[in-house]
Formats: structure tokens, C-alpha cells, sequence
């Protein structure tokens, strides 16, 4: 965990343009601390982070967006974002590589987190799966899929 300042002077001011997407982030921040807070009562243990992955995906493409398709913010304003974290700066990076442009989170795609040594379920394309009926959901983040091929 990065050292908290105390000093108001050692913080940065964030650059311009942030005023315009602040309420947005800030809708965000709401979000994730009703979501943190939120019961988990009657929800498997891994079931309780998949709200929490759902709004950090949803800011992360947010900026994202911002930036790269809109070109809405500034670079610094881009860079800013990402030091302070209010984007995933890894996810970013393999949103803009081929085959990864939906890519839910980074445990999917991480072969030592599941049993096999594969990439999570919701990567496989919805075309490959044999059984048509079967609901595919992700036990990482709850995913129903993000191939780039769906």
C-alpha cells in the first residue's frame, strides 16, 4: 500500500479537463463503496467480489474510452487518471492488444489461476462451447463471456 501524505501541498493539483469527468468518477466511487459495503449473505465467497470487478471493469473503460476512441482528455490528464487509480493500467494495455479488446479482468486470462492451466471459461468464444444451453459464467469476476470472437 502507498504511503498516505498529509501535507495538502504535497498533492498534486490534477490537470485541466478533470472538472468536466469528475462527477462521473465520482458516480463511480459511490458505487464501489455501496458495493464494498453491500450484505453478502447467501452468496458464495466468491460471488461477493463480482459487483466490485464489475465497476472497477466499467471505470477502467471509462477512461479508457475517454482516451483512445473519444481522444476527449489530454495524455497528462490520461496519465494522471492512471497514477491516482482510477484505471487499471495493465487492463488497458491488454484492451488494446488483438483478441483482448473485451477482456473482463486479468485473472481470466491468467492460466495459473484455474485448475488446468487454461485461460478461464469466458474467454473461449460462445461458438466453441458444445453444449448451447449451458450458461457459462466466469467464477473470477462473473463474466458470461468476453472473447472478442462472440
Amino acid at each position: 500500500m502507498p504511503p498516505t501524505r498529509t501535507h495538502a501541498r504535497s498533492r498534486k493539483p490534477p490537470p485541466t479537463g478533470f472538472s468536466e469527468i469528475e462527477d462521473t468518477l465520482l458516480d463511480f466511487a459511490n458505487a464501489m463503496k455501496d458495493a464494498e459495503t453491500a450484505p453478502h449473505e447467501g452468496k458464495k465467497k466468491y460471488e461477493a467480489t463480482w459487483e466490485i470487478f464489475r465497476i472497477s471493469h466499467q471505470r477502467s473503460r471509462f477512461v479508457y474510452e475517454l482516451y483512445y476512441k473519444k481522444e476527449a482528455i489530454s495524455r497528462e490528464l490520461y496519465e494522471w487518471l492512471l497514477k491516482a487509480g482510477y484505471a487499471d493500467r495493465q487492463l488497458i494495455a491488454k484492451w488494446k492488444k488483438q483478441g483482448y479488446e473485451k477482456l473482463c479482468c486479468l485473472r481470466c486470462i491468467q492460466a495459473k489461476e484455474t485448475n488446468f492451466g487454461a485461460t478461464c471459461i469466458c474467454r473461449v468464444p460462445r461458438a466453441r462451447l458444445t453444449d448451447e444451453s449451458a450458461q457459462v459464467q466466469c467464477v473470477n469476476c462473473g463474466c458470461r463471456g468476453c472473447a472478442s470472437g462472440d
